[in-house]
């Protein structure tokens, strides 16, 4: 404030303060030395020497300048949190593509989940006591949610639909490493602005989205269908499968129709062929026209689960995918007539079976035998994937109890 601004007109400027301060605002007040009206009103009072017009003018406007640099350089302290958890983000992502991680490896591993909820919690924290304050909302309340979807705790399928109308890719990480680079830059520009420099250069890259790879995610994309289509259990379960499969022979696409409100088969739930290719054309299937939803292809639309392993009727080899609609519901499945690989090493057999390993060896446990792998080694893959835990554990039973 200069020298002619005096009497009267600061009483209302000090009751404007007030005012100001009394609904939660924060307030910065540059006036000349000796004013102390603003001393108990004001969050902080800058002072600059008494003079005359027009150098009074000048050390307010170089006093704001000064104050608004350094009000710029605290906003942008808060961008190298956010700028930081970018770049061991991006990192490890490079580490993930190195490895061929699915997206559904990345959202499980152990690493990652420490790196986001380290970063989640200081985010939170420093949002709660204030800071952020010039991020917006809509990128603020962005980042949280694909925090959750990052690590899991929210399903992959909410993802698509919550960012439905401006999301990149079907990875929650793209749009997470957008998301991040938007907040640096609004946070950023208020000190590149001060400065007349152009906005700050973040490190990272914005991927275009998993590309699916392997002989049933060939199969899915030459059907116009992508990882939108899966539930996020079984992208991984899918990766995990096409490792046991050497060749596809043909396959039958059929369409689900008459679900309930929840998305689950119903009394008037049907299923009828779409397409047909390969040796399915030569197959005759109770599903001709269009039939009532029963039998194995009911429960796998009701579980939503991946089958892989013999058909219940011919014990031929399959694969039975079931895809998600614009609805989010189940609204095919893919029936895929498969070759298994039957020289798979024990080692082999463990990483395909992934948890479901876990399951049977535990079951033996629980019998009071003693586990060795070698146990799988007459067992074939198409035996143990169809089949249920407790099957192959009675089945290993029997055999240890012979031996």
């Amino acid at each position: 404030m200069q020298q002619a601004t005096q009497g009267h007109v600061i009483e209302d400027i000090a009751k404007d303060v007030a005012i100001f301060k009394a609904h939660e605002g924060m307030v910065v007040v540059i006036i000349e030395e000796g004013e102390t009206r603003f001393d108990n009103i004001a969050d902080s009072v800058i002072f600059v020497p008494r003079s005359n017009f027009p150098l009074s003018v000048i050390l307010n406007i170089l006093a704001g300048h000064i104050w608004g640099y350094y009000a710029a350089c605290s906003i942008n302290e808060e961008a190298n949190l956010i700028r930081d958890f970018r770049n061991r983000l991006s990192l490890e992502m490079i580490e993930h593509d190195k490895k061929d991680y699915s997206l559904y490896e990345r959202i499980t591993d152990i690493t990652l989940h420490k790196i986001i909820e380290e970063f989640s919690n200081q985010f939170h924290s420093r949002r709660n006591r204030g800071f952020f304050s010039s991020l917006s909302a809509d990128v603020a309340s962005d980042i949280t949610l694909l925090l959750k979807y990052t690590i899991g705790k929210l399903p992959i399928e909410d993802f698509r639909e919550d960012f439905k109308e401006k999301r990149m890719s079907s990875s929650p990480f793209d749009m997470l490493d957008a998301c991040l680079g938007k907040a640096i830059d609004d946070l950023s520009r208020p000190v590149d602005a001060i400065r007349h420099q152009a906005k700050t250069v973040t490190v990272g890259t914005s991927r275009k989205g998993e590309v699916l790879r392997g002989i049933l995610f060939d199969l899915l994309r030459e059907l116009n269908f992508s990882l939108e289509n899966l539930r996020s259990k079984n992208g991984l379960s899918l990766k995990n499968i096409q490792k046991a499969v050497s060749g596809i022979n043909g396959y039958t696409l059929y369409k689900i129709k008459g679900m309930d409100e929840e998305g689950l088969p119903s009394d008037i739930s049907t299923i009828s062929i779409v397409k047909r290719c390969g040796v399915s054309r030569d197959m005759r299937s109770r599903v001709e026209g269009k039939a009532p939803l029963a039998g194995t292809k009911r429960t796998i639309v009701r579980t939503g689960d991946v089958y892989a392993g013999g058909g219940r009727a011919d014990n031929a080899s399959i694969v039975i995918i079931p895809l998600l609609g614009s609805e989010h519901i189940i609204e095919n499945l893919l029936l895929a007539h498969v070759n298994f690989n039957d020289r798979l090493s024990v080692p082999q057999k463990k990483d395909i079976l992934g948890d479901k390993f876990g399951d049977i060896r535990n079951l033996i446990d629980e019998y009071n035998l003693s586990w060795s792998d070698d146990c799988l080694e007459a067992l074939s893959i198409k035996f143990l994937l169809g089949e249920a835990v407790e099957t192959i554990a009675g089945g290993i039973k029997v055999a240890m109890d012979k031996g």
